[in-house]
């Protein structure tokens, strides 16, 4: 499908959290005359305590260039995790422009300014370290769930639990029984 416009943000290349084939199946489907990536698309913070890259990571990339060699316009507006590429403001870097904020104009003439809104939180700004704890933190959750996620799968399996496999203590306990009769 043929849009105007896609903006994308906070896919964090880079970490286990990263749905990018997910993001591979919306790129195949929708092709589009502007592209904007608005902040955290490449995730330098979590990279700095280790690189989590899949191939469909790189397939990201990859599709994200070629786009740009084809001609669209392709637009990244960092954020706090990729603020590294904040000093190369104005320039472009593979066929992609870097900026730190732009008036897009939409189809019906609506100005909409793009830009990631950690210029706006008061902790990334003014009190890193507590970000960067919360990052770790994140990093941390993230790992759990992922560990868990998978537990509950593996006890999902059909036959794992089933009460019909599981063999019966034998017991000289008295059995109940029910009746729906009424007495008057």
């Amino acid at each position: 499908m043929q849009v105007r416009s896609i903006f994308i943000s906070d896919v964090h290349l880079g970490t286990r959290a990263c749905q990018a084939d997910r993001l591979l199946d919306f790129l195949r489907d929708y092709e589009s005359e502007k592209l904007f990536l608005i902040g955290d698309i490449i995730d330098f913070w979590s990279m700095n305590r280790g690189i989590h890259w899949t191939p469909a990571q790189n397939t990201v990339v990859q599709k994200v260039l070629r786009r740009a060699r084809h001609g669209q316009q392709v637009m990244l507006i960092p954020g706090n995790h990729d603020e590294a590429m904040r000093e190369y403001n104005g320039l472009s870097c593979g066929d992609i422009e870097v900026r730190l904020e732009h008036v897009h104009v939409a189809a019906d003439g609506k100005r909409y300014l793009l830009l990631h809104g950690d210029e706006f939180d008061q902790v990334t700004r003014y009190h890193r370290w507590l970000a960067v704890i919360g990052d770790v933190g994140y990093s941390l959750l993230v790992r759990l769930n992922t560990a868990l996620s998978r537990l509950r799968r593996l006890l999902r399996r059909p036959g794992y639990w089933s009460l019909a496999a599981m063999p019966r203590p034998a017991s000289s306990a008295p059995s109940l029984s029910f009746s729906t009769s009424r007495t008057p």
